[in-house]
């Protein structure tokens, strides 16, 4: 009888090993860019790395090409672990923390460097924000630099105001804070802009050149101006759900895997984007160079409207603390 019970319970353990070897976390993540873009083949291949580094424990599952819905939509399902990861640009983190949006005050932040002195200033304390709300961001990453694109040259604010602007539909906040410079805004969903485009409907958007490029917006608004607006930016983020459910022994490794290929992803985005501006202007586009007095012009724009946005739209301790970052730079200051 002994002989009999040890003989179970040795056959009990071994069918049940199998059961916890197999135990897999299962993340589907939602990204909005194409699958064949430097941004799909680094998830891609984070996939891979992840699966070999946790022995098959984590599996993710990349929904490219942004089918996965909205930006909100896509925070909705976060919430309550329809999705488990997703990236997300500035206006998707607003809807988890709004301080983030922060960043893409337009004419704040003017080019890589500056973008990048933020970052290393900034990245920990937005995180910490992001995280506290549940979260736990991962990754941040570069999607290129917003611009005007426009049926007519437009080079100071007064020939964007004889403009209608289109704006993406679910980007309420950046078409709020253009309305309140002054300027005429029509809300377009992006699937709807090349059509509103030729109805004239809207005579200008402002978009990535790498989105511009890929929805052949060019061909209807064929003039960009030179001045960066603003610049678009992604973080990967999970559900805190999700990420206490991995195992502790392979979150650093997870961790390295995607910070070791964050550099090699933002300079495939900077030359894909270089790639894109050559490209649309050998088809026609026409790049409108604007002189430093030009450029000023949009700065003192901005600058009338920032009292009524500072504190509202954007955060003010963070503004200020990007708003001292920038000065201390532009004045040589360390």
């Amino acid at each position: 009888m002994k002989f009999f019970r040890i003989a179970v319970a040795l056959s009990l353990f071994v069918f049940a090993v199998p059961v916890f070897a197999q135990r897999t976390t299962t993340v589907k993540m939602a990204s909005p860019v194409p699958e064949n873009s430097p941004w799909g083949r680094f998830f891609n291949q984070i996939a891979a790395d992840w699966k070999k580094i946790t022995n098959g424990e984590v599996e993710m599952i990349v929904y490219h090409n942004g089918v996965a819905g909205s930006e909100k939509e896509v925070v909705r399902n976060l919430r309550v672990n329809q999705l488990q990861a997703a990236v997300l640009s500035t206006y998707g983190l607003y809807e988890i923390s709004p301080e983030v949006m922060t960043l893409s005050c337009p004419f704040l932040i003017r080019d890589d460097d500056e973008l990048d002195l933020v970052l290393a200033g900034l990245k920990g304390e937005l995180e910490e924000k992001i995280n506290g709300k549940g979260y736990f961001t991962i990754a941040w990453a570069r999607v290129g630099w917003v611009k005007f694109f426009s049926k007519q040259p437009i080079f100071v604010p007064a020939d964007l105001k004889k403009q209608k602007l289109g704006t993406n539909a679910d980007q309420a906040e950046m078409n709020e804070i253009f309305k309140t410079m002054g300027f005429q805004m029509v809300p377009v969903a992006r699937n709807d802009i090349l059509i509103a485009l030729n109805s004239n409907m809207v005579d200008a958007v402002f978009q990535s050149p790498v989105a511009v490029g890929s929805m052949q917006v060019f061909g209807l608004a064929k003039n960009m101006a030179s001045i960066n607006i603003a610049p678009f930016i992604g973080a990967v983020v999970f559900n805190q759900r999700t990420w206490r459910s991995i195992p502790e022994k392979y979150k650093q490794q997870m961790i390295d895997a995607v910070r070791k290929n964050e550099a090699e992803l933002d300079k495939a985005i900077r030359e894909m984007e270089d790639d894109m501006v050559k490209t649309m202007k050998n088809y026609g586009l026409k790049v409108n160079q604007l002189s430093l007095q030009q450029e000023q012009l949009w700065y003192e724009e901005i600058g009338k409207s920032m009292p009524n946005l500072i504190g509202s739209m954007f955060d003010s301790g963070v503004y200020g603390r990007i708003e001292t970052i920038l000065r201390n730079h532009r004045n040589g200051l360390r």
